[in-house]
């Protein structure tokens, strides 16, 4: 339970800062560095995934 608690907090942790760039590659190395602190490689691969499809969701049509 912890440990899903854990993982629920750093993805929601890692969406919310890959907003913070302007661009795709801003948001998925701002992710990806968030993810890192928090959970090392495996954390920033899926910060930089999560910033990337951040993103490419708030890209205009």
């Amino acid at each position: 339970m912890k440990r899903t608690t854990i993982t629920l907090f750093v993805a929601i942790t890692a969406l919310a800062a890959a907003a913070c760039g302007q661009t795709i590659e801003q948001r998925a190395a701002t992710g990806a560095v968030a993810g890192a602190v928090v959970a090392g490689p495996i954390g920033a691969a899926v910060g930089g995934a999560a910033g990337a499809a951040v993103g490419q969701a708030q890209k205009p049509n």
